[in-house]
């Protein structure tokens, strides 16, 4: 059961462990969430990965482009890194991606940097995310003064998806009563891998909130009560057939981030000038990035 309610407590959102904003009032989080995952090859993570990356934010930062992501290093699991780009609709994601196409200049651009940074990848993959407001407890969205992210994620067997959503919503009620600084964000797959998927996210400020959410788990079992916990034990088993839980660590130095993320904290995401490496002679191999 703690694979469980670790995460959905632990959990306390891409948000950290502070503030108190309540989902149905004012849903800080965007509504659909874009995620890019580059596996790196041996040897190929780090700074050299970020030289590539400098790339895509010199090309952006130049067309002053309105759109911002931000960049995750795995601190877990294979080597990877996330990007995530924040939209109010599948609309605007549309509109985003057809005026890339547009700017012929930026499109260049991107293409170039996509060439460089193909050379020390492995794989890609992109998928596209729904906020779930019903699944998610006081979410918020500033994370200008979070350094990690914890994601857990979650495979609903086929059927069961009423089950799922009973179950995270007795979670979520048992630490809206426990835990009053109790935060977090869920989120469902629309495209890009296996139906019946959902991603729970939590930022942290310091790694020390992931401790102090030991104590916290220990409120919400006792909350719950024996009979509460067996309950939710047992419907996990019947819903859930894959979790699992990564920690990443924000990297300033490939997200593109707006201004005032910026003058939030300007000694950890103001961007440092980084020697980007140069182009073999040109191929196919393209990416794209919003």
């Amino acid at each position: 059961m703690q694979k469980f309610t670790r995460p959905l407590l632990a959990l306390l959102l891409v948000v950290g462990c502070s503030g108190v904003t309540v989902a149905q009032d004012a849903p800080a989080l965007p509504k659909i969430l874009e995620i890019m995952r580059e596996y790196t090859k041996p040897g190929k993570s780090g700074a050299v990965h970020e030289k590539t990356e400098s790339l895509f934010i010199q090309a952006m930062s130049r067309a002053k482009w309105p759109t911002h992501y931000v960049a995750l290093s795995s601190l877990s699991g294979k080597s990877r890194a996330l990007f995530l780009t924040r939209y109010d609709s599948l609309e605007a994601w549309e509109k985003d991606g057809a005026a890339v196409e547009k700017n012929a200049t930026l499109s260049a651009a991107l293409d170039h940097a996509g060439q460089v940074d193909g050379d020390l990848l492995d794989e890609t993959d992109q998928s596209v995310w729904i906020r779930r407001d019903d699944l998610s407890l006081r979410p918020k969205a500033d994370m200008s003064h979070m350094r990690f992210m914890e994601i857990s994620s979650y495979h609903v067997r086929p059927g069961h998806g009423k089950e799922w959503d009973d179950l995270v919503k007795a979670v979520r009620a048992g630490y809206e009563k426990s835990v009053p600084d109790a935060h977090w964000g869920a989120y469902e797959l629309l495209y890009g891998g296996d139906g019946d998927s959902y991603i729970v996210l939590t930022s942290r400020a310091s790694l020390s909130e992931v401790d102090r959410g030991f104590e916290n788990d220990k409120q919400f079992v006792a909350a719950m009560g024996e009979d509460g916990m067996k309950k939710l034990e047992e419907g996990l088993s019947a819903a859930v057939d894959s979790v699992q839980h990564q920690l990443f660590a924000f990297s300033p130095s490939m997200s593109y981030v707006d201004d005032e993320w910026i003058k939030a904290d300007p000694d950890f995401w103001k961007p440092k000038t980084a020697k980007a490496p140069t182009a073999k002679p040109a191929t196919d191999d393209k990416k794209d990035k919003p």
